[in-house]
């Protein structure tokens, strides 16, 4: 649980980072690999992370502009990044603005339970984290190159000379 907004912030800005890098490396033509037919698809999971943001967020009583409309991804890989991009920064600049430290403590109903306000930041990460994973599975299954996030990458590896672990 997040108990300063200071703390959130270096969290959020790190981690948004990595989510924006992996929301830039989409193409249009990856957006509709699954891993299932009864699955989401790679759009729909990146689209589902951009909208979560305002949807979540907004429980608490924070404002800041949408900026996913409808629950239906768009075909633009492009337009979803954008729409990450925004909705990333109206997030952080609407918490910066209208809250302090001591507002991470008060509680909001999330999904039927009272979560203090620091929790449903940090469940935001981790929520972002879980799914981002998701998505990096889905881009190798349609051919893209995985963004480095905690680490190197099999390409990296590569790159630099070294035989990649297995």
């Amino acid at each position: 649980m997040f108990t300063s907004i200071a703390s959130f912030e270096a969290g959020w800005i790190h981690e948004s980072k990595a989510t924006q890098r992996v929301m830039d490396a989409l193409t249009d033509d990856s957006l509709g690999q699954a891993v299932t037919p009864l699955n989401r698809t790679l759009g729909q999971l990146a689209w589902h992370i951009a909208s979560t943001q305002h949807e979540m967020l907004t429980r608490t009583g924070l404002e800041f502009p949408a900026a996913c409309h409808g629950e239906k991804a768009p075909a633009s890989a492009k337009a979803i990044a954008d729409a990450y991009r925004v909705s990333s920064a109206a997030l952080l600049d609407a918490i910066k603005a209208q809250w302090n430290d001591d507002k991470l403590h008060e509680t909001a109903d999330m999904y039927g339970d009272q979560w203090r306000n620091g929790m449903t930041l940090h469940i935001l990460i981790m929520h972002e984290v879980h799914h981002r994973g998701q998505m990096t599975v889905l881009m190798r299954q349609a051919g893209l190159r995985v963004p480095d996030l905690y680490g190197p990458t099999r390409e990296d590896w590569i790159e630099w000379g070294q035989e990649p672990a297995l």
